[in-house]
């Protein structure tokens, strides 16, 4: 198994929800960027939440609009042996410093997860307390449809439009 390495997270100071996914796949690592799988539904989510459509953008106007929107981007793990793309394919991981980034975020409220093994690995690198949300992933490999992820991914409208706390979205 190949071991690949995470990116860096794309955040700044105006960062008020974390999107957190588990490592790029082959695409995504192949591309050099988040979510270059044509079938990932991230950039469909993500443009939902915003307003926006971050499909039809380059990537630098997509990560500059989600920026601008207060959401920023990163996966929980640093490095990982991995055959293929799919999250149970993963052994061997490093945890991204997630407790550090946060640290640097003044307007964070939220830290989301994209999919239950980001969950299950990036909880355990958080300190106690910190405001998280588990969703459904955007991978293809999760089947859910679209809707329904739009649905439970509606849930950072709260957090990005009223600077609120993940206490008054949802409990994960």
């Amino acid at each position: 198994m190949t071991r690949h390495a995470s990116f860096a997270p794309v955040v700044d100071a105006r960062t008020r929800v974390l999107i957190l996914g588990s490592l790029p796949g082959v695409k995504s690592l192949e591309a050099g960027r988040y979510y270059a799988h044509p079938q990932n539904s991230f950039w469909r989510l993500t443009g939902s939440l915003v307003g926006v459509d971050l499909v039809s953008l380059d990537y630098p106007d997509r990560l500059a609009a989600l920026l601008a929107a207060g959401i920023g981007v990163w996966d929980v793990i640093a490095t990982a042996r991995r055959s293929g793309s799919l999250d149970g394919a993963i052994r061997d991981i490093e945890g991204n410093d997630l407790a550090t980034l946060v640290a640097t975020l003044p307007d964070l409220r939220l830290l989301a997860f994209n999919g239950q093994k980001a969950a299950s690995i990036g909880t355990r690198l958080l300190r106690p307390g910190t405001p998280h949300l588990t969703l459904p992933s955007s991978s293809p490999a999760y089947t859910m449809a679209f809707a329904g992820k739009a649905a439970a991914w509606a849930a950072l409208r709260i957090t990005l439009a009223k600077r609120v706390s993940v206490s008054d979205v949802r409990p994960s």
